[in-house]
């Protein structure tokens, strides 16, 4: 079993590219992890994970998404590995993205967020309206 779940913030803005051969959208971005200990008197540390997402949901990442913003993630991890122009060995671990979730919102270039994006329907407290007769009470 290879699942990885994560939530983080964007430590750069995403990176979308489409693949010349075949066309499909791959976006790249990296998170900062929060480490759920410290030791005494110390700042919490963090750690940090390349992501890789595909498809339209890259394309819906690179839009929305921006250096700050709080995601999570559920994904699995791949290893790559490739020599280097020197000879030398290269390694790396990616999560591959299969599910992303906007924890925060916001215009991606607005920068300081007093230009909120919220979906349809959902107000500024993040609740979202429901009619009367889908109340089950």
């Amino acid at each position: 079993m290879n699942t990885v779940i994560m939530i983080g913030r964007l430590t750069r803005d995403p990176e979308l590219r489409y693949i010349a051969s075949t066309g499909n959208a791959v976006t790249r971005f990296s998170i900062a992890v929060d480490r759920a200990f410290a030791a005494k008197d110390a700042e919490v540390t963090a750690d940090f994970f390349n992501i890789v997402v595909w498809g339209k949901r890259a394309e819906t990442c690179a839009n929305y998404l921006a250096k700050g913003r709080m995601v999570a993630i559920r994904g699995r991890l791949q290893n790559n590995n490739y020599t280097d122009k020197n000879g030398n060995k290269q390694y790396s671990v990616e999560v591959i993205a299969e599910e992303v979730k906007f924890i925060d919102w916001g215009d991606k270039k607005a920068g300081n967020g007093n230009d909120d994006f919220m979906p349809d329907g959902i107000d500024e407290e993040g609740y979202r309206a429901i009619n009367d007769e889908d109340v089950p009470f």
